[in-house]
């Protein structure tokens, strides 16, 4: 709080100097601008009147000091004398005995012995998801062969309560049940040969466009996603992810696509290098691991199929026979699949990044890092909109905790007749 009141105080200041100054150079302007003053007899026999000059003068120098501080280049010039206060050392620290001082510099030490501590506890809880992924793997797989109807789920599997499900909505999930047994009967008269008209009601298989409802429906994601990205979507079949426990530490997510009539892969990837320790020029900087570095993939493109590039016509004129041509200039164009294809980081800590690409790897780093904390764990909450409305709720509650108490007696108002009398217990 002492260091805020500094603070606080040094702009004041700063602002009434510079007020100060834009008066001051008023006066001084009309000092100069103003005739010799009159003798001293003259002065004395017209005190009074001097007198009233004098307070118009001020309020001239006044209303002008105001006209001064309306003028752009004037709240300019006054904005970079705050800003290069703002942020500025208070000098409390630099004014503390030294035996303090000494005590402020063995607190820094153990400062950075407790970061180095806890990116240790960092790099165990790496080696916990490494030990773990095999079993979340399993259950992965066995999501990922339902919504490509791999398998249908059993009645087992499908014993699950929702809270909006009543028994008029559990009958007709059993009904379901036998129709899909049905189903595979017909499938089995189908290729003997023996189908009739009234069995070749086609049932959807799997979970159609699942990956691509998830994408539209998280906002992040959904602004990536283009038009012309949607049918290429949804051939995707499943979102894994690899952790890497060494050279270097990170992950890896894996988009594998059935076959389609737009590149030849199946399975698209992205990397990411991570760092667990501390920064050795900043270590007080340290909030635990960070990504530091991604590379995507090659996507082998069939002809006239890449929706990252788009063909753009440009007319061309000739400087010396003033003819024109029009020439098709290859461009790149928005698109999901342009995240295969993220901008380099530079080698090197003094190498510098200009914003913009700054601006693009930090996306980056935030949406592959959510595509592995949340996408994947929970993906059917995220597509039916479960994970996302408990996102918002959760926001929500943290709207509520800046709300003012309610005073009732504060309030002018507040009736308390309006609330009329408590009902009274009646006696038995």
């Amino acid at each position: 709080m002492l260091v805020a009141n500094r603070i606080v105080g040094n702009i004041y200041s700063s602002l009434r100097a510079t007020i100060f100054l834009v008066r001051t150079t008023v006066e001084s302007c009309k000092t100069m601008s103003e005739p010799e003053n009159p003798s001293s007899d003259a002065v004395e026999d017209v005190e009074d009147e001097d007198h009233g000059e004098e307070t118009g003068e001020v309020g001239d120098s006044q209303a002008i000091a105001n006209q001064l501080m309306k003028n752009p280049g004037v709240l300019a010039a006054l904005q970079d004398k705050l800003c290069s206060i703002v942020g500025s050392p208070s000098g409390y620290i630099q004014s503390l005995p030294k035996e303090v001082k000494r005590r402020i510099k063995a607190l820094k030490k153990l400062q950075n012995e407790i970061i180095h501590i806890e990116s240790e506890f960092y790099k165990e809880v790496n080696a916990l998801e490494l030990k773990y992924a095999p079993k979340y793997s399993e259950l992965f797989e066995k999501r990922k062969e339902i919504l490509i109807a791999a398998r249908e789920p059993t009645d087992e599997d499908c014993d699950w309560a929702s809270e909006e499900e009543d028994d008029e909505d559990k009958d007709e999930d059993a009904k379901l049940a036998g129709e899909l047994k049905d189903k595979v009967t017909l499938e089995g008269t189908k290729e003997a040969g023996g189908d009739s008209e009234e069995k070749k009601q086609e049932f959807v298989k799997g979970i159609p466009s699942f990956w691509l409802t998830i994408f539209k429906n998280v906002e992040m994601l959904s602004e990536m996603v283009q038009e012309h990205d949607e049918p290429i979507l949804t051939h995707l079949q499943d979102i894994k992810v690899v952790i890497h426990e060494k050279d270097p530490v990170g992950f890896t997510l894996e988009f594998y696509f059935e076959p389609n009539e737009y590149f030849t892969d199946t399975v698209l990837t992205k990397r990411y290098e991570m760092r667990y320790d501390p920064d050795s020029q900043d270590p007080f900087s340290y909030e635990g691991p960070e990504i530091i570095k991604c590379s995507g993939c090659t996507i082998n493109w069939n002809k006239g199929k890449n929706v990252t590039v788009k063909q753009i016509k440009k007319k061309q004129k000739h400087k010396g026979r003033g003819l024109t041509r029009t020439v098709t200039k290859q461009v790149q164009a928005d698109s999901f699949f342009n995240f295969f294809n993220p901008p380099a980081v530079p080698d090197g800590s003094e190498s510098e990044m200009d914003e913009e690409t700054e601006a693009l790897l930090g996306a980056d780093f935030e949406i592959g890092h959510f595509i592995r904390e949340r996408i994947i764990p929970r993906a059917v909450l995220f597509f039916t909109g479960e994970a996302i409305e408990t996102e918002d709720y959760e926001d929500d509650e943290n709207d509520e905790g800046e709300e003012e108490d309610y005073d009732e007696e504060a309030d002018p108002d507040f009736n308390p007749e309006a609330q009329g009398k408590p009902n009274e217990c009646k006696q038995q």
